[in-house]
């Protein structure tokens, strides 16, 4: 039995004086102190030894280990996590595995290797929860688009970093040094994306500027530039970030493992960082959402080519195409209507419906709204007339099972 927890080591020299007493009858005072005869035994062997400590307890720790983890093993461990200070166990033990590693130990235990040589933020991990998940079926039908916030350079000046995501395998298509957050800049930029890995059929972005600037309709001129090359918009909820929820995870990657390891002297110096960091992104470092899979491994560039310069737009002979006007406004029957300013200059298609005075308003072949030629109300209603269902390909505003709200090709 052990010994009672009230004043161990003063129990134990007692027991060690009157065990050693000339005489002593060591079986009965181990009953009587309620400890067995072997430690009994054990307390006066070490007393006799005559160390000033003898009686303290030893640390039950073994000698050897032979479970424990090679020396060589936890050096590559430490030197992976010192290279990528942002990757917990699994990914560490992903690349051991594809790196073709002689021991691999898992996940759990490279997590106790990086909490024993103090590798491991446990407040920084606690801070971040995980929002349900969804994904489109296949690269390209989806991207996501925003700018990282931006952060400060040594000479004074900003950098607001572009970044463009690939929903379905998470490859990041374009990570921008940028000094604003313009349209032109941004169209600028995909310009050159869409160039190198043709185009998506959709594109996610949240309700601010450049992309959702237009208060009344939440359209912009890049809007309507991503509507002529065929791209459906889409927009996440307002208040609702995680609507673009793998946008907000590469950012709060990139910050980690880009922004916070050192300073940037100018926009200059950004790029030839950015650079070679999002090519470990996309090609070494295996994302937990992919089973541990790097992007590179599920994307593949769209068979959707980028048009330098569309073709006009062309309407049904039984539609009527009026050129949207200064500040949106168009002339129809006598009247003018107003749309969204972003499309002025563009020619847009209306078309009778079954209600009395209804027509849609449709630009290419997105539904953007009606008109009520018996109101006296000159703007154009979101959403679209009775008979959309009848038209063979038409976009459409509508909620999307994922929580986004935008536009979607039916």
């Amino acid at each position: 039995m052990p010994w009672e927890a009230t004043c161990v080591m003063s129990l134990r020299r007692e027991f060690v004086m009157l065990a050693g007493a000339e005489g002593a009858n060591v079986s009965e005072l181990c009953r009587r102190f309620k400890i067995s005869r072997k430690t009994g035994y054990k307390w006066l062997a070490r007393s006799q030894a005559g160390a000033p400590s003898a009686l303290a307890d030893r640390s039950r720790r073994p000698q050897t280990s032979p479970q424990r983890t090679a020396a060589v093993v936890e050096e590559r461990v430490l030197g992976l996590r010192d290279k990528h200070p942002a990757w917990g166990g699994r990914k560490l033990r992903a690349v051991l595995v594809r790196e073709g590693a002689a021991e691999v130990p898992s996940a759990s235990t490279i997590t106790e290797i990086l909490r024993r040589h103090g590798r491991l933020d446990e407040a920084e991990a606690e801070k971040h929860r995980a929002f349900v998940r969804f994904e489109r079926p296949a690269p390209n039908d989806l991207w996501q688009m925003d700018f990282k916030g931006h952060f400060g350079l040594g000479d004074g000046t900003r950098c607001h970093p572009l970044t463009v995501l690939d929903d379905h395998s998470r490859f990041n298509l374009g990570l921008r040094a940028c000094d604003n957050e313009r349209g032109e800049t941004v169209q600028s930029e995909l310009t050159s994306i869409f160039r190198c890995y043709g185009l998506p059929r959709m594109m996610l972005m949240d309700n601010g500027s450049p992309w959702g600037g237009d208060e009344a309709w939440g359209v912009t001129p890049l809007t309507v530039w991503l509507l002529r090359q065929g791209i459906a918009v889409t927009h996440g909820r307002p208040y609702h970030p995680e609507t673009q929820g793998k946008e907000e995870r590469f950012h709060r990657t990139f910050q980690v493992e880009v922004v916070r390891r050192g300073e940037f002297r100018n926009l200059a110096d950004c790029q030839p960082r950015f650079d070679p960091w999002r090519e470990t992104y996309n090609f070494e470092r295996p994302h937990e959402a992919l089973n541990l899979a790097v992007p590179a491994s599920r994307y593949r560039p769209s068979e959707r080519t980028f048009r330098e310069t569309p073709p006009p737009l062309e309407y049904a002979p039984d539609y009527q195409v009026r050129k949207v006007q200064a500040e949106g406004w168009f002339s129809f029957r006598g009247r003018q209507f107003r749309i969204a300013k972003a499309f002025r200059g563009q020619p847009i298609g209306l078309r009778p419906t079954t209600v009395d005075g209804r027509w849609d308003v449709l630009f290419d072949t997105v539904v953007w709204g009606w008109i009520d030629l018996t109101s006296n109300d000159d703007r154009v209603r979101r959403g679209g007339g009775d008979n959309r269902a009848a038209v063979g390909s038409v976009s459409v505003r509508c909620a999307h099972s994922d929580g986004t709200d935008g536009l979607t090709t039916t």
